[in-house]
C-alpha cells in the first residue's frame, strides 16, 4: 500500500455553519485550530501571563479545513482513501462539495474510500463543530458531561480553559489494492508454567479470500522463532502459532520488557506482495489480586465484600506499583511528538516508575506513546474519557462511548504495557454521582470483558480501600506525617505535594511588575498559585509563613516551597512503600504539565523541567534503600528527636545483611545516633529495624539533616531536611509553627 502523506491544508472560521469563511489560513496538521489562528494573527505567547484567554472565542466557531490534491494515478483493483487516526471532536467530511461522512468522537480513526466520487482535481473539506457544552455557563467542567471528550481543557486546577479542536493524529490519503489487512490483533494465553505461547492471529480485512499469508515471529536479535505459511478461506480463521520458553515481558525495574516482532505479509495468488504488517508483541499475565489481609475487612456482618482488589500481579509475582498520574504533556494533544513522550517516559524511568496512570480527565495519548511504554517496561493504567461528572445513562452519549470505548480497546489491546482498564476520575465521589450501575460504567465493563478479557478492569479510581489525597503538606491542624502515618489503604493513588516552579520559569510566564510579590489577580493566579483548589492553593503562601515567616525574596520563596514539596512526596511515597504488603500502589499527582504552572503538585514543569521533587521522588522509589519513619517536620532544642529505621526491598531476591549508621547532620558537625547490623532482607519484603533516638541540643541553624548511610553501599543511602526550633524562636514578630505529636 502507497500513503501520500503531504497534503498541504488551510483552514478558516465562522459562527454559521452554512457561511463561507472569511479567510483561509495555513492549517498544520496534526494540530489544532487555535495554534493555527495563533500564528497567523501574532498572537502573543499563550503560555505568558494571562494571554491564553485571547484565544477563548475559538471554542464557539465552525472550522472549515480544505485541501486539493490531484487525481492519483491508479492500476486495476486500486482504491483511493482518506485516513485521519483522530478527528476533534464533531465533524462532517465531503469530497467535491459531495458529502462523504459524519461523527462524533476525537478517538475513532476515520477510513473512507474515496474513488467513487474522484476527479482530475479534488478538493477535500472537513467541517469541524464547535466545542459541545452541554449547557451555556458555568464555563467548567460540567460542560463536558454529555461527550466523550476530554474535560480537562473545560478548566481545571492546573490548566487553563482552551479546548482543543481539529485535526489532532496523522492524516492521510493511502492507495489500497483490492485485498487488504485493516487490522492484525495477535490474541494469545501463557500456560500456568510460563514455559510456552499459544498466539491467534485475528484478522480483519477485505477481499482476502484466496490470498496467500507469510507470519514470522521474531526475537529482538531479528532471529525467526516461529513462521506459518498458509492461504487464506471464505473464513480468515488462521492456525495457532506455538512458542516454547518465550522470553517474558516485565516492568523494567523487575526484568526485561522483551519484545518480539510479528511480521505478516499477505501475498496475491501469484505469490506478489500486497502487503506488510509490522508490529510489536509481548507476552505477560497481568492480574489484579486482592491485596494481602483484605479479606479481613470489613471485620463485622452483615458481610458482603472486602476492599476491591488493589495489587498487580504480574508473570505470578506480586509487585509494588509506584510511580505517577499522567496528564497530557501539551494543552493541544495534536502538536505531541514522539520526541516530546520519549523525554518524558524516559525520565520516567529515570525516577524509578514502573507504572503510569494515564488520568481519565486527559486525553488517550497517540500510539507511540504506547510503543515507548512497551519498550521501555512501564507498565500503563488507561483511563477512559471520563472524569468528574455525572455522565448520562441517555442512548445517544451511550453510542458514542460504545464507538469511542471500542475504537480505543482494538487500538491499545495489542499493547504488553497496558496493565489495567479504567472506566474514569472519581466517578463515586459526591461531586460526580455515580455507582456501579450507571450504564456508562456497565458498558465499559463489559466491552472490556469483551475485547481484552485478559486485562483486569476498575470502574474507577478511588473505589474503596483506595486514597485520593491529600494535596498539601499541612490540613486541618495534621502535617502529611501524621496523617500518612496513621492511613490503612490498599492504594494510594492521587495524593499531590505543591511547589513553585523554578525562577526561570516563573519569569517566562508572570509580568516582571507581578512576579514579586505574589499576589492573587494577577499572572499568578492566571497560571494557578491563587485560588486554584481552594484557598491559597497552589503557591500555599499560609503554610509556607506558618514554617518558615515571610519570605523576603522570591528566591527564598522558591526554596521553602520546593523543599516542603521533596519532603511531603518522600513521606507519602515511603510510608506507602512501609505498609507493603497491604499496601500495594503509590502514584503521585501528578508527573507532568501541559503548560508552566507558577506552582503545581507536577514533578516536571513544562515542558519536562525537574523540580527537586523529581530527584527526591527517584530516591524513595529505588527499589531498595534505606527509609526513616518520622513524626513530623518540625523538631525543639532539647526535644527527643526520634525515627524509626527500615530498609524497604521490591526485588525478587534476598539481600545479605547490611550495616546502617543513622546520623544527624547539624551543618557544623554530624553526630551518629544510631548503627543498625542488619539481619537477611527476605525477597519483596520490607525490613523493620530500631529507632533512632537523640536529644536535641542548641542549634545554630533552623534545620538540620537525618541521615541513613549503608555501609559500601551508597546506592542505598537516604537524607531528610527537617525544620530545628531554639526553646523560643520567632521570625519578623511572627511565631513560626511548632508541631508536636
Amino acid at each position: 500500500m502507497k500513503t501520500i502523506q503531504f497534503l498541504e491544508w488551510t483552514v478558516g472560521y465562522t459562527p454559521v455553519k452554512e457561511n463561507e469563511p472569511e479567510e483561509f489560513i495555513s492549517a498544520t496538521v496534526p494540530g489544532a485550530v487555535q495554534l493555527d489562528i495563533a500564528n497567523a494573527k501574532n498572537y502573543p505567547s499563550l503560555y505568558f501571563s494571562d494571554n491564553y484567554k485571547k484565544l477563548n472565542w475559538t471554542e464557539d466557531m465552525y472550522y472549515i479545513y480544505q485541501t486539493e490534491f490531484k487525481k492519483p494515478e491508479l492500476s486495476i483493483g486500486k482504491s483511493l482513501f482518506f485516513i485521519s487516526k483522530g478527528i476533534d471532536y464533531q465533524f462532517e467530511i465531503y469530497l467535491n462539495d459531495q458529502f462523504l461522512a459524519a461523527q462524533e468522537g476525537m478517538f475513532t480513526p476515520v477510513e473512507i474510500p474515496l474513488t467513487t466520487g474522484l476527479k482530475e482535481e479534488n478538493k477535500l473539506k472537513i467541517i469541524v463543530f464547535p466545542a459541545p457544552k452541554k449547557h451555556a455557563s458555568p464555563a467548567d467542567r460540567t460542560q463536558a458531561s454529555q461527550v466523550v471528550k476530554p474535560a480537562v481543557s473545560y478548566l481545571w486546577d492546573w490548566h487553563p480553559r482552551l479546548i482543543p479542536l481539529g485535526i489532532w493524529d496523522d492524516t492521510y490519503l493511502e492507495i489500497r489494492p483490492l485485498s487488504y489487512i485493516q487490522e492484525v490483533y495477535l490474541d494469545y494465553e501463557l500456560t500456568t508454567d510460563f514455559e510456552k505461547v499459544c498466539i491467534q492471529p485475528c484478522i480483519k480485512g477485505q477481499e482476502l479470500n484466496g490470498c496467500d499469508y507469510h507470519w514470522q515471529l521474531k526475537d529482538q536479535q531479528g532471529k525467526i522463532v516461529s513462521q506459518l505459511t498458509g492461504c487464506f478461506t471464505a473464513t480468515p480463521i488462521l492456525p495457532e502459532m506455538i512458542v516454547e520458553n518465550p522470553r517474558l515481558w516485565w516492568p523494567h525495574d523487575h526484568g526485561t520488557p522483551y519484545l518480539y516482532s510479528s511480521e505478516f505479509t499477505l501475498l496475491n495468488s501469484s505469490g506478489q506482495e500486497l502487503q506488510s504488517v509490522t508490529q510489536k508483541l509481548g507476552f505477560r499475565r497481568i492480574k489484579l489480586v486482592m491485596n494481602e489481609g483484605a479479606w479481613q475487612e470489613p471485620a463485622g456482618f452483615p458481610k458482603t465484600r472486602s476492599v476491591p482488589p488493589a495489587q498487580f500481579e504480574i508473570n505470578g509475582k506480586r509487585i509494588f506499583a509506584k510511580g505517577s498520574n499522567w496528564v497530557n504533556p501539551e494543552i493541544f494533544p495534536g502538536s505531541i511528538t514522539k520526541a516530546r513522550y520519549s523525554t518524558l517516559l524516559d525520565m520516567a524511568v529515570e525516577a524509578n516508575f514502573n507504572i503510569l496512570r494515564v488520568w481519565g480527565g486527559g486525553i488517550v495519548n497517540k500510539e507511540i506513546f504506547y510503543d515507548l511504554c512497551d519498550e521501555k517496561g512501564i507498565m500503563v493504567w488507561q483511563e477512559f474519557p471520563l472524569a468528574c461528572n455525572n455522565y448520562p445513562d441517555d442512548a445517544h452519549y451511550l453510542s458514542v462511548l460504545k464507538q469511542e470505548a471500542v475504537s480505543i480497546l482494538k487500538r491499545l489491546r495489542n499493547h504488553p504495557s497496558l496493565c489495567l482498564w479504567c472506566g474514569g476520575n472519581e466517578l463515586f465521589n459526591n461531586w460526580s454521582g455515580m455507582t456501579d450501575q450507571s450504564l456508562p460504567l456497565r458498558l465499559l465493563n463489559s466491552l472490556c470483558l469483551e475485547y481484552t478479557p485478559q486485562i483486569p478492569f476498575n470502574p474507577t479510581s478511588p473505589v474503596m480501600g483506595m486514597a485520593h489525597g491529600h494535596y498539601v503538606f499541612y490540613d486541618q491542624g495534621k502535617e502529611v506525617f501524621q496523617t500518612m502515618n496513621k492511613s490503612h489503604n490498599t492504594a494510594y493513588t492521587e495524593f499531590g505535594m505543591p511547589g513553585i516552579s523554578p525562577r526561570e520559569v516563573l519569569e517566562s510566564i508572570i509580568p516582571p511588575s507581578e512576579l514579586w510579590p505574589p499576589r492573587p489577580g494577577t499572572a499568578w493566579e492566571a497560571h494557578h498559585a491563587f485560588g486554584a483548589w481552594h484557598g491559597q492553593t497552589w503557591l500555599c503562601k499560609d503554610i509556607l509563613e506558618m514554617y518558615f515567616g515571610k519570605a523576603q525574596t522570591l528566591n527564598e520563596l522558591i526554596a521553602q516551597s520546593q523543599l516542603l514539596q521533596c519532603e511531603g512526596y518522600k513521606a507519602i511515597f515511603e510510608e506507602a512503600r512501609r505498609q507493603k504488603p497491604y499496601c500495594a500502589m503509590a502514584l503521585n499527582w501528578c508527573y507532568n504539565e501541559p503548560w508552566p504552572s507558577a506552582a503545581n503538585n507536577s514533578l516536571l514543569v513544562y515542558p519536562a523541567i525537574p523540580k527537586p521533587a523529581f530527584y527526591a521522588v527517584g530516591q524513595s522509589c529505588r527499589p531498595v534503600c534505606a527509609s526513616a519513619r518520622l513524626s513530623k517536620f518540625v523538631w525543639q532544642e532539647g526535644e527527643c528527636f526520634s525515627a524509626e529505621i527500615w530498609i524497604l526491598n521490591d526485588l525478587f531476591q534476598d539481600l545479605s545483611d547490611k550495616k546502617v549508621t543513622v546520623s544527624l547532620d547539624t551543618g557544623e558537625k554530624k553526630i551518629t545516633i544510631l548503627k543498625w547490623h542488619t539481619e537477611i532482607i527476605k525477597s519483596n519484603t520490607n525490613l523493620a529495624g530500631p529507632t533512632a533516638r537523640y536529644k536535641l541540643p542548641h542549634l545554630q541553624s533552623d534545620r538540620f539533616r537525618l541521615l541513613l548511610e549503608v555501609e559500601n553501599h551508597p546506592e542505598l543511602n537516604a537524607e531528610y531536611t527537617l525544620l530545628y526550633r531554639p526553646s523560643k524562636t520567632k521570625a519578623n514578630g511572627t511565631a513560626m509553627l511548632n508541631i508536636t505529636e
